[in-house]
């Protein structure tokens, strides 16, 4: 058994705050991303940008800051056995959680998407465990199991279908969820080698051979669009999808994945509250319930004991 000395320990706890601090850092800037997603993609009755140009536009202006930073820090090529995490990441973070959200948030509020994406803490929480071969204990388990059983009842609830039936939309979100704890999981995995801020950035460089000529066929004449639309689609492009990982990825690498996570917990509150002034939306006493017992049971999760 290994014994800290004092100053290791001091070491090691700020180590893990200054994580905690820069994992709140990146939830702030991602809070806006449901908010921002919906003013970029309008809404049925005065649709924008497609999700799909919302999605690849983004990840191609993001990709073109990272190659530019890439060059300018004159950072080194990734190592071999990193090309494989990275394109992992990129499944999650630049295809998979953008364009299935950007998709999705035309048909549904932020305030209501919000609460379905609730439970990616811990759901990032879980793949971390995974990847890092921990062993999450029962009640653990149990906690993942009710906070995704409330999160599909609060979208059968919304749906105002009867039966089992999930709105399209709600579906993709929760696809959105699994796919971008994957990329949250390998890039922490990658931060531990290399600096967050190039993690991202190798992953958008990475990805441009796809997201730009896909931006590029599927934009559309800028008349069409609101300069609402256009504010939203760069706050996504520079913050969500760029500066934003250089802080969660840093925070996660020094933090560790599963504990750091745990500061995504005020990510649905800050999404729903700023979607109010934002959008004009509203919040009701369901929503705020369900919301406020995802995030309870995702908190009594992250106490569970994980060996």
């Amino acid at each position: 058994m290994t014994t800290l000395t004092l100053p290791t320990a001091l070491r090691q706890g700020h180590t893990e705050r200054k994580g905690l601090w820069l994992g709140l850092l990146g939830v702030v800037i991602f809070a806006l991303t449901l908010p921002m997603t919906r003013l970029a993609v309008g809404t049925p009755a005065d649709p924008q940008m497609s999700g799909v140009f919302v999605a690849m536009g983004r990840a191609a202006l993001a990709g073109g800051l990272s190659a530019l930073f890439l060059w300018a820090t004159r950072a080194p090529w990734p190592q071999r056995q990193d090309w494989v995490p990275l394109l992992c990441t990129a499944s999650g973070v630049v295809f998979g959680f953008p364009l299935l959200t950007s998709i999705a948030m035309r048909h549904v509020e932020a305030v209501h998407a919000s609460v379905i994406i609730g439970v990616l803490p811990l759901a990032t929480a879980v793949v971390g465990a995974l990847m890092h071969r921990q062993r999450p204990s029962t009640g653990f388990w149990l906690c993942a199991a009710m906070g995704s059983a409330m999160v599909v009842a609060f979208a059968l609830l919304h749906s105002g279908q009867t039966g089992l039936h999930l709105q399209p939309a709600d579906g993709l979100l929760l696809l959105a969820m699994l796919l971008g704890a994957v990329g949250y999981g390998f890039g922490g995995l990658l931060s531990q080698r290399m600096p967050g801020e190039q993690v991202i950035c190798w992953v958008l460089v990475l990805a441009l051979p796809l997201t730009l000529p896909i931006c590029l066929y599927t934009a559309q004449p800028m008349q069409a669009v609101s300069a609402q639309a256009w504010g939203g689609f760069a706050y996504l492009a520079v913050f969500s999808q760029w500066l934003g990982f250089f802080a969660w990825y840093r925070g996660l690498a020094l933090g560790g994945t599963v504990r750091v996570s745990q500061v995504q917990l005020v990510q649905p509150f800050l999404s729903m509250l700023l979607a109010v002034p934002l959008l004009g939306e509203r919040l009701d006493a369901v929503t705020v319930g369900f919301g406020m017992a995802v995030i309870a049971v995702v908190f009594i999760g992250k106490r569970m004991p994980v060996r």
